[in-house]
């Protein structure tokens, strides 16, 4: 959502002491990221807010001061999505009972907290302005934007609901899924977002009619908790000055590293058997030639060695991986495999298609697959670029061969944007899971976890 965030302010006076949150969200990165506040001042007495801070997550009320409840665990996992529930009754007796977290179906043990009295009235339910993914800080501005993805979003107005009213367990794969359509009463204020409308992401499917204005440009994605796409990994950006956008689907390299800092970044999600498709569209070049697409294994590897060659970009292209350079090179072991294909540049859209069950990879560019490949050759690997190494878990990543210059590449591994632009052609493959510009060779899926399983575990 980076600097999008959605409003709402209630026109009357719901239940300010007894009100659950319920979300779906998935981080695009660390630091410290608002899911939901109510009030228009964070010292405004009765102020509410949920965010990550250090990558835990806290609660925070302000009744003269701020009173915060804050988790021991820590939330780093930008490839997941995570279930978070906090169940608010300042009525309780208790003061531990007050608040409570909720991660995925569990508990949360809190590392510390400090608690509002009993009976306390939120600013939640109150008819001041209410936040979902972003805050206000102490002047009244906005800030702390959400900066990933959210889905299934529900707030109830009047009553506390533990995690098993909007989640549970599936009883084939033991992990913890949303319920569709919770039974839950959602009282004056409450909200059901499913951001299920491209063209309305702030409609209300709670039945009350509570929909939020979108501030900012909110992108539908269909990478959803019951299917994880993949994305770019800011744990796996070798060089810190590196820049994700858009959900890390966009990266942009760094100019000027050095020894040891490698400037390349890869897919959250790796595989290693079965048939992937994904596109790459280069969106922006300051100079050169450097930029490269391709795909690695074992990336422990980028850990190590001494050298720019070793390290760095020239790593997608140098000890297990394989690179299409703009140049027109494809490039192996940090030399030059085979020359004189189609350069590409800015605007160009590369697509790799990665046969793990022959061993083989394919490139095209802007539909036509160099080196007159054809992916659906099996075997045979006609116009394959090489034999991949078996027995190994393949990245789909991108980066840079260049030491002064910089480039930006939008991903799309089926989610159907290159940005925030949706493909112009919407083609999909054989299972219909993932959206793409150009047709998707026969047996090819999109880098999701629902095409994995089925490939993997077939």
């Amino acid at each position: 959502m980076a600097s999008t965030y959605l409003t709402r302010t209630p026109s009357t006076t719901g239940d300010q002491q007894t009100f659950t949150v319920s979300a779906w969200v998935k981080r695009a990165a660390l630091g410290g990221h608002a899911i939901f506040a109510a009030g228009t001042n964070s010292t405004t007495n009765g102020y509410f807010t949920i965010y990550f801070s250090s990558d835990a997550l806290r609660v925070r009320f302000y009744e003269g001061s701020a009173k915060d409840v804050v988790t021991s665990a820590l939330y780093r996992d930008t490839s997941a999505w995570y279930h978070i529930v906090v169940k608010v009754d300042t009525t309780q007796a208790t003061d531990a009972n007050r608040v409570i977290i909720y991660v995925n179906g569990e508990e949360q043990t809190k590392a510390s907290a400090t608690y509002v009295t009993q009976n306390f009235n939120t600013s939640v339910n109150n008819t001041t302005v209410q936040h979902m993914g972003a805050n206000r800080d102490s002047g009244g501005g906005i800030g702390n934007y959400f900066d990933g993805s959210m889905a299934h979003y529900h707030f109830i107005d009047g009553t506390a609901y533990d995690a098993s009213a909007f989640g549970e367990t599936d009883a084939t794969t033991g992990i913890w899924k949303p319920k569709t359509a919770p039974s839950v009463t959602y009282g004056t204020n409450g909200f059901f977002l499913k951001f299920a409308n491209s063209g309305s992401m702030g409609t209300d499917s709670s039945g009350n009619g509570n929909n939020f204005t979108v501030n900012g440009t909110l992108t539908q994605t269909l990478d959803t908790p019951s299917n994880v796409f993949a994305t770019w990994n800011p744990n796996l950006a070798m060089n810190s000055t590196m820049t994700l956008a858009n959900g890390n689907l966009a990266g942009t390299t760094a100019s000027n590293y050095e020894a040891n800092v490698s400037n390349s970044w890869f897919s959250t999600l790796g595989v290693s058997q079965g048939k992937y498709y994904a596109e790459f569209k280069l969106s922006a070049v300051t100079g050169g030639t450097g930029g490269m697409v391709g795909v690695a294994y074992d990336l422990s590897l980028a850990q190590q060695g001494n050298t720019v060659e070793a390290y760095n970009i020239a790593y997608l292209s140098a000890t297990g991986g394989t690179a299409y350079q703009m140049d027109g090179t494809i490039r192996y072991n940090a030399s030059d495999l085979i020359s004189s294909l189609p350069t590409y540049t800015t605007g160009d859209i590369i697509g790799v298609a990665l046969d793990l069950d022959n061993h083989k990879l394919y490139f095209h560019k802007n539909g036509t697959y160099i080196n007159s490949g054809d992916p659906t050759s099996g075997a045979t690997g006609t116009g394959s670029v090489r034999s991949l190494e078996t027995g190994q878990e393949y990245f789909f990543g991108c980066s840079d061969g260049s030491l002064s210059n910089t480039y930006t590449y939008q991903a799309n591994f089926g989610n159907g944007y290159f940005g925030t632009t949706a493909v112009s052609s919407a083609q999909s493959p054989s299972d219909g899971i993932g959206i793409f510009e150009y047709a998707v060779p026969s047996g090819y899926k999109a880098l999701c976890t629902k095409s994995i399983n089925a490939q993997e575990y077939s």
